[in-house]
């Protein structure tokens, strides 16, 4: 899984209910433990991280900074309607998202398989809390897609209802889904069938 998808994974766990509302699937312990467990093998400490309270909070800290800095990231563009009137401060954000992926300092470590060229992959110093390597892990990936090729193609999915950002997979793409792009559509048409009405009584 890329930083970008990860990224994005966290951003929407704020998503739209299906009846208007919108929905938090980190709203408890339970929630964080079945996302958690969904990316077991790319989220360093996940199968061993007991999903606490403490972690929770430490995960939707690095949620809140990371949705108001997508919300920054789609400028001009609107943000997501989910949590425009209360994003944090820019700064704070910043500030948040960099002190949790400084929770667990790292080593470069190097392999150099016979026939092969060397790599270089970067692991946890010491023995850091599995909570604290979740916790890192998601703000790096934050970091690493803000400062990646995909932030210019972040989005705040326009269609009525939903709340979700979304990166276009090309030039053309409006929505996050083609079910979103239906729906605005369906809205449009109907709105303006309205104007139409209203300005067919207008001149009457």
């Amino acid at each position: 899984m890329t930083a970008t998808r990860l990224a994005l994974d966290l951003a929407v766990t704020i998503r739209h209910d299906g009846h208007g509302g919108v929905a938090d699937d980190l709203a408890d312990t339970a929630g964080l433990t079945a996302w958690l467990r969904e990316r077991a093998t790319v989220l360093d400490g996940a199968p061993d991280a007991c999903a606490d309270q403490s972690l929770l909070a430490a995960v939707r800290e690095v949620r809140a900074a990371t949705r108001a800095l997508f919300a920054r990231a789609v400028r001009p563009g609107p943000p997501s309607r989910a949590d425009a009137h209360r994003l944090l401060p820019e700064g704070e954000a910043i500030r948040r998202l960099n002190a949790a992926a400084a929770l667990v300092p790292t080593v470069p470590r190097l392999a150099w398989p016979p026939g092969a060229p060397p790599e270089t992959d970067h692991r946890p110093a010491g023995e850091p809390p599995a909570a604290d390597r979740l916790t890192a892990a998601l703000a790096r990936a934050v970091i690493a897609f803000l400062d990646g090729p995909d932030r210019p193609l972040l989005r705040a999915c326009p269609a009525p209802r939903c709340v979700r950002y979304f990166v276009k997979d090309h030039a053309r793409q409006e929505w996050c889904t083609p079910s979103c792009g239906n729906r605005a559509r369906v809205a449009r048409h109907h709105e303006r069938r309205r104007e139409g009405r209203a300005e067919g009584r207008g001149a009457a």
